[in-house]
């Protein structure tokens, strides 16, 4: 079942892929333009760090190692699964009966079946940083592997489950918006530098810290424990989404409008 899946989900991304590709001009400006705003973030802080070398015990290559964590895990939620910040949408305009007529999963099938080309530079970003920056030896960079797709976990589940709201509140996109919004913001800066209130909402209601400052606090000091607690989290975020959005089917009215699909 496993195997099916994931060479269904290989087949669409080669699709998808395949489809850029016929616009390569529009591909190559978006992925360029998102690497070019990654790496300007990263030069404000290695700009910052050339004044304060140590905050709160993280130094710029921690730093560089959370932007290359963060950036990847986007880039494998929202670029590989670009629907998934348009469940919202879809939910309202009653776009998923398209999903829910075949034969495969309709949350699967509805994830992959787009793929965010502006969101593939933040994939390719973050394995060229840690390359050109960091430089990881075989047992760095396979922690960095692990970890990473941990984090992708928690993000799309987190974003599943927010998505799904949409099910019971009616419109929903702005509220996901927001919600990613803040995600990216707070995910983009190591946990400690807040307060232990702040940083329980980091690694609970809005998962940042699981995303970010978790993951790299493994790479720098692995241990099996931490490493249990990121894949629970995982688990436990992707498996709340997954339900979240099966429950809501149950509220969904087919047919809202008539949808055309080429």
């Amino acid at each position: 079942m496993v195997g099916k899946s994931l060479a269904f989900i290989g087949a669409y991304m080669r699709a998808n892929l395949a489809t850029a590709l016929e616009y390569r001009v529009s591909l190559v400006s978006q992925v360029v333009g998102m690497l070019i705003n990654n790496a300007l973030w990263v030069f404000f802080w290695a700009l910052y760090f050339s004044r304060f070398p140590v905050v709160r015990g993280w130094t710029l290559d921690d730093v560089v190692m959370l932007w290359a964590v963060v950036t990847t895990s986007f880039g494998l939620a929202t670029g590989t699964m670009g629907n998934v910040l348009r469940i919202p949408r879809l939910i309202a305009e009653g776009q998923l009966d398209f999903y829910l007529a075949l034969p495969k999963n309709p949350l699967l099938h509805l994830l992959v079946s787009r793929m965010a080309i502006v969101n593939l530079g933040d994939l390719l970003f973050g394995p060229v940083l840690l390359a050109l920056v960091v430089r990881p030896g075989a047992a760095t960079a396979l922690v960095y592997l692990v970890v990473t797709v941990l984090s992708a976990l928690v993000l799309l589940g987190f974003l599943i489950l927010i998505g799904s709201l949409a099910f019971f509140i009616g419109h929903a996109e702005a509220v996901l918006g927001q919600v990613a919004n803040a995600l990216v913001h707070f995910s983009t800066y190591p946990a400690t530098l807040f307060d232990r209130r702040v940083q329980t909402i980091l690694y609970t209601v809005l998962p940042a810290g699981l995303i970010s400052t978790l993951p790299v606090e493994l790479v720098r000091e692995f241990d099996w424990i931490r490493l249990l607690w990121l894949a629970g989290a995982a688990a436990a975020f992707l498996g709340l989404g997954v339900w979240t959005f099966h429950r809501g089917l149950r509220r969904y009215e087919s047919g809202n409008l008539m949808v055309m699909r080429s």
